[in-house]
Parts: structure tokens; sequence; C-alpha cells
């Protein structure tokens, strides 16, 4: 009876605001009618019977228990620190301070002018603790908690602190840098309440609600909706962030974002903010990954995923119109690297890959989420496009490592300065410029041409243009007439800068 008392208000507003629309949309029916009446076959509009909720308290209730605060104790290493005396220039540092700045007391009470010889003054600094802070919830009721890796990182102690205020001596279990994701483990005799992980993932548009630590105010409950998925944030090669609009601040790092069921559908891990503080813009790790990854810690204390050992890009428009697909899918492969399963393979840069074991690959950031789903030694098959065919490529996977060797360049020289004046270029060989190894050099580049639009610059180095390794200007001006002879309409540049190498489709028939 109460349910129904308290809701009958809101119906019988919601039924005059429903009239009033009513009335505005019949008013402008009767307008469009006299002016064109032959255009009023309109289709049923969209009609959404679900109200929000009035309040989360249920949900909040529930699960607050499970969600805790994290206190990392991180210790810093001992440095020698020069009281006075020597070259360290402090007290033309210290006369820039303004009056009154804390450090100036400093300074006088730990060596100005007269404070000793400079053996006396220059000491061992004694070791100092931080603390940071961050959020963690309960996944098992003997003690297991997700947070966050970078809450984690370098620290010596945990802490665990409960909604009461009640404190729990942790240890770490693992911690996977990739997915910014880590498990800790409360040894205690008391059982926790502890929440799940959603088994679907949530929809654009959902409530949803973040509790954690922001600033050290534990068991702060924020509210909002999903405002996006599948989310690339640049933050690692795994990225597909759910994005919520509940507002999620400095300490909320590794608290969870829950549906109304009270489930964990992400685990909040960054914000966009110019400023440092909240702007509507959080991001949190998916359900799904975050389950696949600390189930791996739990048991292992680490992930092992699949290594290839390729660099890729997305394949645009253009690149897909220069290598002959159709569509722009897959992830070109821009290098492979020395000693790699890749490279053992025999996949070279160039090749577009369009599957994995049948699995269609969409892009970059698709393919390196199925290969870290293998196993290593597994053995894959990779639809390759290559030479304006489809081919099938058998590799045998490694381990991925935290550091992966890059291709090496082997040296050789070339000739002088040719124009590019369609593309806006002036090549120049790599021995004209000073420099060992295969290529051409950019030595000039017109800021208003196709070039400069696809953000090549001076110093970049040209690898291959149109499939055909080049060395000469010569060897450029080969591959354009051969492509322009083939009708593309772009023509694939394999370049080389500040160490990564990427591919870029120049158009081509510019004048």
């Amino acid at each position: 009876m109460q349910n129904s008392r308290s809701v009958s208000p809101l119906r019988s507003r919601r039924a005059k605001l429903l009239a009033g629309v009513v009335a505005l949309g019949a008013a402008g029916l009767l307008t469009a009618q006299t002016i064109v009446p032959s255009q009023l076959a309109l289709a049923d509009a969209v009609r959404v019977d679900t109200a929000a909720p009035l309040d989360f308290s249920h949900v909040v209730t529930a699960v607050s228990p499970a969600v805790v605060s994290v206190q990392v104790k991180q210790a810093a290493e001992p440095r020698m620190m020069n009281f006075g005396g020597g070259n360290d220039n402090f007290e033309d540092f210290f006369k820039g301070l303004p009056d009154g700045h804390p450090f100036q007391r400093f300074f006088r009470e730990f060596g100005g002018k007269g404070g000793g010889d400079q053996q006396q003054n220059q000491r061992r600094a004694p070791r100092q603790y931080g603390i940071s802070q961050g959020s963690g919830f309960f996944i098992s009721d003997d003690g297991y908690l997700v947070t966050n890796h970078h809450v984690i990182e370098n620290g010596t102690e945990f802490t665990v602190i409960d909604r009461d205020g009640k404190e729990y001596d942790a240890k770490l279990i693992g911690a996977d840098k990739r997915t910014d994701l880590a498990l800790l483990k409360v040894e205690s005799d008391e059982t926790f309440t502890y929440v799940d992980f959603a088994k679907e993932a949530p929809q654009v548009g959902e409530w949803t609600v973040a509790i954690g630590n922001p600033f050290g105010l534990g068991g702060s409950v924020t509210a909002g909706i999903v405002s996006a998925r599948g989310r690339d944030i640049g933050a690692g090669p795994y990225d597909d962030f759910i994005q919520i609009d509940a507002p999620v601040n400095r300490g909320n790092s590794g608290g969870p974002a829950f549906n109304m069921h009270g489930e964990v559908i992400g685990v909040n891990a960054a914000i966009f903010s110019p400023s440092g503080g909240n702007v509507g813009i959080a991001f949190a790790i998916p359900a799904s990954t975050a389950q696949d990854v600390i189930m791996e810690l739990k048991d292992d204390g680490t992930v092992v995923r699949g290594w290839l050992g390729v660099q890729i890009q997305n394949v645009t428009d253009d690149i897909a119109e220069s290598l002959g697909l159709e569509e722009a899918r897959g992830a070109i492969v821009a290098e492979a690297q020395e000693n790699s399963p890749a490279q053992k393979a025999g996949l070279r840069s160039g090749d577009t890959i369009l599957a994995v074991d049948g699995t269609e690959v969409k892009g970059p950031r698709e393919l390196s989420k199925i290969i870290a789903a293998y196993e290593p030694d597994s053995q894959v098959d990779i639809t390759v496009w290559r030479d304006g065919q489809k081919e099938d490529v058998t590799v045998t996977l490694g381990r991925l490592q935290d550091q992966e060797q890059v291709a090496a360049v082997q040296p050789e020289a070339g000739e002088s300065k040719t124009s590019l004046d369609d593309l806006g270029l002036v090549l120049t060989t790599k021995a004209e410029a000073g420099l060992e190894g295969d290529g051409v050099v950019i030595a000039e580049i017109d800021p208003e041409s196709p070039a400069a639009e696809k953000r090549l610059n001076t110093g970049d180095v040209i690898l291959e243009v149109a499939g055909m390794k080049v060395n000469s200007p010569s060897d450029v001006l080969k591959a354009l007439d051969k492509a322009e002879k083939d009708g593309r309409k772009a023509v694939l540049f394999r370049v080389e800068s500040n160490n990564t190498t990427r591919f870029v489709a120049l158009p081509m028939n510019l004048a």
C-alpha cells in the first residue's frame, strides 16, 4: 500500500506532463497539416515504460560491507644529501624562495653558510616512507580482494580498512600491470561480505553506483549511468574500458562500479580531467576482463599470455585501398620483431592479419586480446592478406615478456635529394643525411601537403613504398610509378619514426 501511495502522485504528474506533451505535439501536427498535409504519415515514436530508480539505498546497503579502503606503504630508496658546502647550489635555490617559505627554515637549521665542512654535512638520508590510498572490494568470504595495480605499485605493506574503520593486514597475491589489476588477501578467521562480478556487460544508459575512498573519505557513494563501452584511452594493448559519469576522484582507484543488482560491472581505474578532479568522465575495467585476470592471479600469482611478436596498426580506408582490400579491417603488420614467433613463421611487414583460428580480427586491439588469451606454445592459424590475396600462416606462440626486442635494420647507402611535389616531400639518402641503415630520409616537408596531414615529419625514414624496399629516392619513384600503373588511388609507405614503425597511405594522382 505504501508503494502505491508514493507512486500514484508521480503517475498523476507524469500523466499531466504527457498530456502537455501530447497537446504540444498536436499543435505542431496541426501546423504541419496546414502547410504540407501530404507528409503526415509518421511511424509510432519509441516509448520506454521503465522508470529511473527513486534511490539507490537498497543497492548501497547490500554491497557497502564488501567495499574497503586500501592503504599502501611505499619505501623510497635512501639517498646521499649534502647540507651546506659542496656544489649543490642549495644556497642559490633557497634564496629564490618567497619569504616565510618552510624550506627557508629547513635550510637555516640544516646547514647554510658556516654549516661545517662538506664531509661532515654530507650524510645518508634516512629511508623515507610514503602512504598511498585507494579502494578495493572483497570477492570471497575468506578475504581475497581486488584493487588496481597502480594502487599497490612499489608497496611494502598493505592495510585494508572496512567501512567501520577496522584495519586488517593484507598480502599481495599477484598483480598485472598490463590490465592494471591486483589481488590482495586478508589473513583472518572472519567471514567477509563479498560481491560477484556481473555475468553480462552493462548497456549504455544503464544506472551504475560507484563506491570507494576518494581523497581518503572512505565509503563514499556516487551514482550515474554507463556513458559508453569499449573505450580505448591509450593505457595499454588491452584497453576496453567502460565509461561512466558517476563522479570518481583520486582514491576511487580499485573500487567497484555496481549495477542495480549489486553486481560489479567494472573496476574504477582512471578519469579524464583537465584539472585533476571529476568532470564526469571515468573509466572502469570491465568485469569480464577483471574476472579472468583475477582468477589467474589467484591460481598462479601472475598472468601468462601468448606472444606473437609484431608491431601492428589499424587499417584505415586509404590503407585498405592501397592494399586492394574491399573494406578497412584487420591489423597491418608494421614490423615482425626479431626472433619472434611471427618472424619465425614468416609473417612480414605489410601483411594484414584478418583472422586467428577463424576468429575475425577487426583491429589491433582485438588482435592483442585474441593472442593474449592463448597459452604460450599454442599453435594458431593466422589468415593474412598478402600481395592481393588471402594466405594462412601457422604460428607457434611464445610467452609475452615485460620487454620485447624490436627489429634491427641493416645498413646500406644511397644517393642525393629528390623532390616529390605532389606529395609535398623532399627525399634524400641516409648517407647524405649522415645516417646508416636502410631507407630514405624525409629532408623537407610542405606543411600544407598530404604527407604533413598524415603527420609525417622531417627526419622520418621511409623503409618501403607499395611493398617495395627503398634505399634511394629513385627507388621511391619506381615504386610510385608501379602503383600508378596498377591503378592505385593511394600508395602505402612504411615509415620509421622515433624507433617506431608504422604505415601511412598517401593519395595518388593529385594533379
